[in-house]
């Protein structure tokens, strides 16, 4: 084989593995694939539950809805709330919740307590909630975000489990009961005779 064939044959075999090696290369570039249910705000890269609910009602109403809702919901909705501004239609809170580890007989242990901001902005005809800054109480604050890394040298599958119990309570807890208290109240009228 002559150099310039040796040559032309080298430049080939380069330009045939180049896309393999910009495929290779975007792999490190790829976030590593999250839980289906998690919602990651794309400028923040944070956990965010957000939702638009269309609900018929004033501002004032939803608002008066919502903050009958805060006293069936917590035990002590004057400590949670931090913001109750009726002029704007909007509730600001902080809570938590405990999470479980599932041992391997199958028994339920306390894992911590998650710690997460709220708020409900009333507007006419429709409310949004919001659910995030979410951390793990530890001594310092844990964000709740370093858990959807499965890259993490830290990596713990029971991270997975932890993750559903967030999504199960935001979704299915939080944000099923108040869509149930902010449906219009049924007026009964009594039976005339």
């Amino acid at each position: 084989m002559t150099m310039t064939k040796l040559k032309l044959n080298t430049i080939l075999i380069l330009f045939a593995m180049l896309p393999a090696l910009q495929l290779f290369s975007q792999q490190d570039s790829i976030p590593p694939p999250t839980p289906a249910n998690i919602p990651i705000d794309e400028a923040s890269g944070l956990i965010v539950y957000q939702e638009v609910v269309s609900e018929p009602g004033t501002k004032s109403v939803l608002f008066n809805r919502a903050s009958e809702w805060l006293h069936q919901f917590f035990a002590n909705p004057v400590h949670v709330t931090k913001v109750r501004d009726a002029s704007s239609g909007i509730i600001k809170g902080r809570h938590q919740f405990e999470l479980f580890r599932t041992d391997k007989d199958g028994n339920k242990i306390h894992a911590g307590m998650v710690l997460y901001s709220f708020k409900i902005e009333a507007r006419d005809e429709r409310y949004r909630y919001t659910v995030d800054e979410l951390l793990l109480r530890q001594q310092s604050r844990y964000p709740i975000e370093k858990w959807l890394d499965k890259n993490d040298p830290n990596y713990n599958p029971q991270w997975e489990e932890y993750l559903q119990q967030i999504d199960n309570y935001v979704r299915n807890v939080f944000a099923a009961s108040l869509k149930e208290a902010m449906k219009p109240k049924k007026e009964y009228q009594e039976e005339e005779w």
